[in-house]
């Protein structure tokens, strides 16, 4: 099972200790990038290396290259565990098809850390400059904030919330799919948060923008970490109050109402389900789950 135990979501259930006292140490941290127990997080721009059993693979701090940031992710078996930034210009694979390969075979604890210090690596790859006054930014707090050298301007790594949403009405579930979605493959509805929206507020905006159907009855079920590039995916369900759909064809390229027996097949994947669904790392694959289950 992917993520954490016993609740398949993916990127969540990390083992580590975030440490944070440790991180304002600068004495301590300095202590701890030279004591040779400490251990790097290896990567191939930001995606993970993996060792001969097929989880991450970890090295020397020497590994860094030598003008590097690091980033302190932590304490994990007894040692200090490192990342390191690449550099602003250096070519980096994004995309998260990239990593999904991984994600299958990645034991569940050893994803949720990856999927943190992909985040917070990539946040540092991308501020090197301040957004109040344009001057270089350096490392600080172990790598969970930036520091202006102009105007001392503090700019710490962002978490964007994104809401998720089964639909229902009755015993059937709307779902939708985007122009870049494979061919038959359709999900939860989703949007960003909005600011000065609550998570109930956003549902019903984001299902009326997209559907043209009014809800109500919104209720948090669960969230999952998805550091592509650090969202914080919240999945609620909501009660239809109609079942027209007026589609917003900038946003979906199809939304359609399915039935539990439906959904059943597709996360099966029997070859006779009217769709396919996202795979079980991905949030709306367990939504779906929890429902056909009665769990929702």
């Amino acid at each position: 099972m992917i993520g954490a135990a016993g609740n398949g979501i993916a990127f969540s259930g990390a083992r580590l200790d975030r440490a944070d006292q440790l991180r304002g140490n600068a004495d301590e941290l300095t202590r701890l990038m030279q004591s040779l127990s400490s251990r790097l997080l290896l990567l191939d721009g930001i995606n993970p290396r993996s060792n001969v059993e097929g989880g991450l693979a970890w090295g020397s701090l020497a590994d860094a290259d030598a003008e590097a940031e690091l980033v302190f992710l932590g304490l994990l078996d007894g040692a200090a565990r490192f990342a390191a930034v690449p550099r602003a210009d250096a070519s980096v694979d994004m995309r998260p098809r990239s990593v999904w390969p991984l994600m299958a075979t990645l034991p569940p604890d050893e994803l949720a850390l990856y999927g943190g210090a992909r985040s917070v690596v990539d946040w540092h790859r991308r501020h090197g400059f301040c957004a109040a006054c344009g001057q270089p930014t350096v490392i600080d707090k172990g790598g969970w904030m930036r520091r202006c050298a102009g105007c001392g301007t503090e700019h710490f790594p962002r978490v964007d919330p994104v809401v998720i949403m089964l639909v229902l009405h009755q015993d059937s579930v709307l779902v939708g799919r985007q122009h870049a979605f494979p061919p038959r493959v359709y999900s939860a509805l989703a949007g960003f948060l909005e600011p000065g929206e609550t998570l109930e507020e956003s549902v019903t905006r984001e299902v009326r923008e997209e559907v043209g159907i009014d809800v109500a009855d919104v209720r948090y079920i669960a969230s999952q970490p998805w550091p592509f590039p650090s969202s914080l995916m919240i999945g609620c369900t909501a009660q239809a109050k109609d079942t027209a759909i007026t589609l917003d064809r900038e946003e979906l390229d199809d939304a359609r109402w399915i039935t539990r027996d439906d959904a059943r097949a597709a996360l099966a994947g029997s070859p006779d389900a009217p769709i396919d669904v996202p795979p079980p790392h991905a949030i709306a694959h367990q939504l779906l789950r929890r429902w056909v289950d009665g769990d929702c």
